[in-house]
C-alpha cells in the first residue's frame, strides 16, 4: 500500500534503540507516518493451528453481577488478584467479566478480558476494533469537563477530526523541540536542589509533590515558552489538574476511603462537573494566553481555536503531565530499589557519554550513546505502564488467539486488556516480575521491545494519524531518560522510601550521594 511520510523539517530528535549504536536505524522520536496499512493485526495466521475454545466466564445477574465484580475488583480482592483468581478459575487468560464502574455510571460493563501478550495486540488494530469513546473504559466522562468537546483521545481514527487533531499534537511536540533538553535540565535541576535541601533539613524529601510542580512547569516552558509562575496561574497548575483528572477517572480509582463511602461517592454516581468548572477555566485561560503559535497552526489546519485549545490542554495536562506524574516516581522507585551497583553503572554510562560524545553537554548524540539508560527506561514502562487499562470494541466478528487457544468474538463486544499482565507474560519475558534494567540491550533484547506497549501500541512502531498510539510516545521516553541523566550527572547513588498512593507510588528520597567521579 502507498505510504506518505508526515515529516518534520530538521527532525526534532534521533534516538536509537538500546542495542548496539554503531549501526543506523530509524529515529524513534517524534516521527509520524501516514499509511493505509494497519499498524498491527490480530494473529489470525496462527488461529487455525490452535483449538477453538468458547470464552469462559459470565457476567452474572443483571445489575447484581456488575456490582459484585466491582466490589471484588476494588475491595475484597483488589485489582491484580481479581484477574489472577479468574485466570486460575477458568484456566485461561481470556475470559468474560464486568469491569468497573458499572451501575449507575456505565450502562454496559460487560467485557472480554485479555491478559497475555498474544491476545493483547488486537486492541491496537483499528481495522478490527473501534476506539470511539473508550479511552477511560466502559464509560465516558462528561464533555463538560473538556470544554464541550469530544477530545482526540475519545475519537476513532475513522472520524474526520482525528487526523487533523493528531497532526496538531505532532506540531505541539516538535515546534519548540530545541527547548526540550535545556528546559528539562533547568527545571529538574531545580527539583534536585530542593531534594538535597529537604534531605538535609528533614531527613527525606517528597519526590512526588516536587515532581508534579516540576513536570507542569517544564511542559509550559518547553511547549509554550511560558513560566506559569509569571502568570495568574502561579503555582496552582498541578493541583488544578489533579482535581480535574479525579472528576474524570474517579469511577475507576480507589482513594483509600472507607469502602462503603468510596463506592457510593466515586463508583456509583458521577461527580458533578460544575464543581471543577472554575478550576478548568483557570487552566483554559493559561493555555489561551500561552499557546498562541500552536493555536495559529490549528487555524491553518482548519481546526477552530476553541477546539484546538481544549485538545492542547487535555494533551498537555491529562496525557503528558499525567504520564510524568505516574512514570517518574515509578522510575525513581525501581532504580532506587535496584541498589548502588546498578546506579553506579548508570552513572558511569551517563558521565562517559556526556564527556566523550556530547563534549560535556547533554546532546541527542550523547543520549544515543546510553543504551543502559534507554533499557532501564523501557523496563520501567514494561513493569509499571502509566496507563494500564486499554479498551476497544470489535468492529466485526473476529477470531483472536492467546498462546494456547483461539476465541470467537462477535461484532460489538467490548475487549479489555490489563496491560501489566501482558507485559509480564512469562512466555515472553524471563523473570517477568523483576526489574531487569539491561533487559533490552543487544539484539535479543531489542526484539523484546515489540512487547513493550505502554503507549497503546508496540514500542517498535510509531504514532500515526491512522492509529491510536500516543502522539507523545517518543517524547515521554526522551524525558524519562533525561530524568535519569540529570540524576546521575549529579549523584553516584540514592536511596528511596516507598509507599502507595491513589495514582501510583509515593516516593521519598532519603539520601543523595553527590558525584565523586
Amino acid at each position: 500500500m502507498a505510504t506518505a511520510s508526515l515529516a518534520f523539517s530538521n527532525p526534532p530528535f534521533s534516538l536509537r534503540s538500546p542495542s548496539s549504536h554503531s549501526r543506523r536505524r530509524r529515529p524513534i522520536l517524534i516521527t509520524a507516518t501516514v499509511s493505509n496499512k494497519p499498524a498491527t493485526s490480530t494473529p489470525s495466521s496462527s488461529s487455525s493451528k490452535l483449538p477453538l475454545r468458547k470464552i469462559p466466564g459470565d457476567y452474572g445477574l443483571p445489575f447484581i453481577g456488575p456490582i459484585q465484580d466491582r466490589l471484588a475488583y476494588f475491595y475484597s480482592e483488589g485489582r491484580d488478584e481479581f484477574f489472577k483468581s479468574r485466570i486460575r478459575r477458568y484456566g485461561s487468560t481470556v475470559f468474560r467479566a464486568n469491569m468497573p464502574p458499572g451501575p449507575f455510571i456505565a450502562t454496559d460493563p460487560r467485557v472480554i478480558v485479555l491478559l497475555d501478550a498474544a491476545s493483547f495486540p488486537v486492541l491496537f488494530d483499528t481495522s478490527l476494533v473501534e476506539k470511539r469513546d473508550v479511552f477511560t473504559g466502559t464509560y465516558m466522562p462528561s464533555t463538560e469537563l473538556t470544554g464541550g468537546y469530544r477530545i482526540l483521545s475519545y475519537l476513532d481514527p475513522s472520524e474526520p477530526n482525528h487526523a487533523p487533531l493528531k497532526r496538531l499534537l505532532f506540531f505541539l511536540l516538535s515546534h519548540r523541540r530545541q527547548a526540550i533538553i535545556p528546559e528539562f535540565r533547568r527545571t529538574f535541576g531545580g527539583l534536585f536542589n530542593t531534594m538535597e535541601s529537604d534531605i538535609a533539613t528533614k531527613g527525606k524529601a517528597d519526590f512526588g509533590t516536587a515532581n508534579d510542580q516540576a513536570a507542569f512547569d517544564f511542559l509550559a516552558r518547553s511547549f509554550f515558552g511560558k513560566d506559569p509562575k509569571d502568570t495568574k496561574l502561579g503555582l496552582d497548575g498541578p493541583g488544578l489538574v489533579t482535581k480535574w483528572v479525579l472528576f474524570q477517572l474517579g469511577p475507576i480509582l480507589t482513594l483509600g476511603l472507607p469502602s462503603y463511602l468510596e463506592d457510593f461517592l466515586l463508583h456509583s454516581f458521577r461527580l458533578p462537573p460544575a464543581l471543577v468548572r472554575g478550576d478548568y477555566d483557570r487552566l483554559a485561560a493559561f493555555f489561551q494566553e500561552s499557546a498562541g503559535p500552536v493555536l495559529d497552526e490549528a487555524e491553518r489546519m482548519g481546526i477552530s481555536r476553541e477546539e484546538a485549545l481544549h485538545n492542547i490542554l487535555f494533551a498537555t495536562c491529562f496525557n503528558t503531565f499525567g504520564g510524568m506524574k505516574l512514570l517518574f516516581p515509578g522510575l525513581i522507585k525501581l532504580v532506587g530499589r535496584a541498589g548502588a551497583r546498578l546506579q553506579g553503572r548508570l552513572a558511569e554510562e551517563v558521565r562517559s557519554a556526556v564527556r566523550d560524545v556530547g563534549g560535556g553537554e547533554v546532546t541527542m548524540r550523547a543520549i544515543e550513546a546510553m543504551p543502559l539508560i534507554a533499557s532501564a527506561t523501557y523496563e520501567a514502562l514494561r513493569i509499571e505502564p502509566p496507563v494500564p487499562l486499554q479498551y476497544g470494541r470489535a468492529k466485526r466478528d473476529i477470531v483472536l488467539t492467546s498462546h494456547d487457544a483461539a476465541y470467537e468474538v462477535r461484532a460489538g463486544e467490548m475487549l479489555f486488556g490489563y496491560q501489566p499482565f501482558a507485559t509480564k507474560d512469562p512466555l515472553v519475558f524471563d523473570r517477568p516480575e523483576e526489574y531487569v534494567a539491561d533487559r533490552f540491550i543487544g539484539p535479543e533484547g531489542e526484539k523484546l521491545l515489540r512487547y513493550v506497549v505502554w503507549s497503546n501500541g508496540p514500542e517498535t512502531e510509531s504514532p500515526t494519524t491512522e492509529n491510536k498510539q500516543c502522539a507523545g510516545k517518543d517524547f515521554v521516553v526522551l524525558v524519562a531518560r533525561l530524568l535519569l541523566i540529570e540524576l546521575f550527572l549529579r549523584y553516584d547513588s540514592f536511596d528511596v522510601e516507598v509507599g502507595a498512593s491513589a495514582l501510583g507510588s509515593s516516593v521519598n528520597l532519603t539520601s543523595l550521594k553527590k558525584a565523586t567521579f
